[in-house]
């Protein structure tokens, strides 16, 4: 087992989709934490790149304008790298429902196109961050992501001799991630507006901040053999008591659920429980095809041991023993807005 502490000195990171909410407090973090050699920001956006640059501006930064559609680049971009994070992704719900084909080339071909890349140059390991969405999906973006899982998976049969490992992690809503509830509530709030509009009252959602999801990547870089979906432990919300934590009494219009939304979301399905492993603070749902080399995924290399789910476990954000009262939401949302 490696030492945390000391895991990505001197290696070579890359992030694709590295200009997002997620890039840059992974790279926020990292550059407080280790000695990294380099991190690469790979992304098609040159304005929120140079953005971005004007914060995060040490040495060992590199930008790199690149699509993930584009296989060459990516195989330049990683020549020497020795992990990634592919965080890329089209993730608007409603957009990917009126522009499929832009969300399939992005999140499936990209999906490919990391994986081709990070074979060639002899990346040590891969993880791709999945979404909730991806777990029963009902909307198009949901399902490019479950099949950008099923690629990155089953990845790990195609590695031969070489290093590299592929995993991914799987996670719910993140507070203050644009395109969040949470902005957008403080975007209507800021403006004066009389009352929230709100999707459905049942409505659920599985929280997690910024940071928790950083620190629960650099963990799965260390826990993983390859082949696993990690999803941590996280509270869960109801859409009242996030809008009551945000304008306490302010009157709520129900204006009905977008295309492609769920009432609530799922991270461990029904189906996968056979496959499913429970640890102290994450759960791992593990490859359901086997590999020319096995692992005891019961056993990660942190050397933390899981046990198996009860048939029929569902990792459920309405099911959830963990809910927030709106104490702990406001409590959240300020430890979002501080990072």
């Amino acid at each position: 087992m490696e030492d945390e502490d000391e895991m990505l000195n001197n290696k070579t990171i890359l992030i694709t989709g590295g200009t997002g909410s997620f890039g840059k407090q992974f790279v926020k973090t990292i550059l407080a934490r280790y000695q990294p050699k380099k991190v690469i920001i790979y992304s098609r956006d040159e304005l929120k790149q140079y953005e971005m640059a004007q914060t995060f501006n040490a040495p060992q930064m590199r930008y790199f304008i690149g699509d993930v559609r584009d296989q060459s680049r990516l195989k330049q971009a990683m020549d020497g790298v020795d992990y990634v994070i592919h965080a890329a992704a089209l993730k608007h719900v409603p957009v990917a429902e009126y522009n499929p084909m832009e969300c399939i080339k992005t999140n499936i071909y990209g999906a490919e196109n990391v994986i081709q890349a990070a074979l060639a140059a002899g990346v040590e390991r891969v993880i791709a961050l999945s979404t909730d969405k991806a777990a029963n999906p009902i909307n198009l973006y949901g399902a490019t992501k479950l099949a950008s899982d099923k690629l990155f998976v089953a990845a790990n049969n195609m590695v031969g001799t070489r290093p590299t490992r592929f995993a991914v992690v799987r996670y719910g809503n993140v507070v203050g991630s644009r395109g969040s509830v949470i902005p957008f509530f403080q975007k209507l709030l800021a403006e004066g507006c009389a009352e929230l509009p709100l999707t459905d009252e049942r409505m659920t959602r599985f929280w997690i901040t910024l940071q928790q999801g950083v620190e629960f990547v650099i963990k799965n870089f260390e826990r993983m053999h390859g082949g696993e979906i990690f999803i941590p432990k996280i509270p869960s919300a109801t859409v009242t008591a996030l809008a009551e934590a945000m304008a306490p009494g302010m009157p709520r219009k129900i204006i009905g659920i977008r295309p492609g939304e769920k009432l609530h979301e799922i991270m461990c399905p029904f189906d996968d429980s056979h496959l499913t492993l429970e640890f102290d603070d994450h759960f791992v749902i593990k490859p359901s095809i086997s590999f020319a080399v096995p692992a005891d995924f019961a056993l990660n290399r942190r050397e933390e041991v899981g046990v198996p789910v009860k048939e029929g476990f569902e990792y459920h954000s309405g099911t959830n023993p963990h809910f927030l009262s709106v104490a702990e939401i406001r409590t959240l949302i300020a430890a979002g807005s501080a990072e």
